[in-house]
């Protein structure tokens, strides 16, 4: 056996047994994913090294302490994302807690440690005029292919687009629709959000129009508790199908193909803080349960006035 191979395997001897017992307990009581295990196996493994490695460690968990887990934090953030690290210490933090628990150690070093703030990265979108060139896309197939079942697909394809984006649905609530969740009346629907969560959407007079449309010339059955985003079986239609159908006008309108369906809501958001909506307002749309989550819109929306001001002032 190669000398660094004696030395791994010698290492591996010297890290505590309590982790076997602990990823046991992640699998058996706790019935976490194989990919939970697996990083929280691996935050594990890193730390203890680092402690073998830098701190003189005796093998006695009783022995780390709040000032090695700092240390480690300090370190760590040199190697690994924001995200990643926090990760690690939720992995490390749960071993300790269940050590604790056992009454192996006394406290937990990882308990209230201030980690570094997670990276918020800005929501994409589509700008007013992307959002207008995608949603010519169903209509500008040419006259001889709208046929019945091509009409079909285009009118259908068209009141997604319309109702993702002027609405601000999620998939999930766009595919969840029935006809009896519609108010022709007040051009608004019945939403069940995240957490079985009701509420109720605008979605103006064109998606309402789209909808009529659609409804009158190729729904087989519109009755109550019947779906309103068919298949041709009159079905209703899948998450992955309504991602595949975006893609295909994004790349017809030459738009990113990377863009999902959840970057609609994402442009819904964007358009109705920039045309002057309220923040409140915005977040009961959306069906958020914070205000924080609508918030980081308005980064989007001042990133462009910044934008613009460096662009256009003269002493910017």
């Amino acid at each position: 056996m190669a000398e660094d191979q004696v030395a791994g395997s010698q290492e591996s001897e010297k890290l505590p047994v309590e982790i076997d017992a602990f990823l046991d307990h992640l699998t058996l009581e706790r019935r976490l994913s194989p990919n939970t295990k697996r990083n929280y196996g691996q935050a594990l493994e890193r730390f203890f090294r680092w402690m073998l490695a830098d701190c003189d460690w005796a093998d006695q968990l009783s022995a780390v302490t709040k000032g090695h887990a700092r240390s480690y934090l300090v370190e760590a953030q040199a190697h690994y994302s924001r995200r990643t690290l926090r990760n690690h210490v939720s992995g490390l933090r749960s071993f300790f807690k269940f050590c604790q628990a056992r009454e192996w150690i006394q406290a937990n070093p990882f308990h209230n440690l201030t980690l570094p703030k997670p990276d918020k990265p800005l929501p994409k979108f589509l700008s007013e005029e992307q959002m207008k060139q995608l949603l010519e896309q169903p209509k500008a197939k040419p006259r001889q292919e709208k046929k019945r079942k091509n009409d079909f697909l285009l009118l259908r394809d068209l009141m997604i687009i319309e109702l993702l984006y002027g609405a601000g649905l999620r998939v999930s609530e766009l595919i969840g629709l029935n006809y009896g969740d519609l108010d022709g009346k007040r051009a608004t629907v019945r939403v069940v959000g995240k957490g079985q969560k009701e509420r109720v959407c605008p979605i103006g007079q064109v998606a309402l129009r789209t909808i009529s449309e659609f409804r009158k010339s190729h729904a087989k059955d519109s009755s109550h508790d019947r779906p309103i985003v068919i298949n041709r079986q009159g079905n209703r239609l899948s998450a992955r199908s309504v991602q595949a159908m975006l893609k295909k006008y994004l790349r017809s309108a030459k738009l990113p193909e990377d863009l999902t369906p959840h970057k609609l809501r994402h442009s819904f958001a964007t358009h109705m803080l920039d045309n002057g909506a309220d923040m409140r307002t915005v977040q009961e749309l959306l069906g958020h349960e914070s205000l924080s989550t609508t918030q980081v819109y308005t980064h989007v929306s001042v990133s462009r006035l910044k934008k613009a001001h460096l662009l256009a002032h003269p002493r910017a």
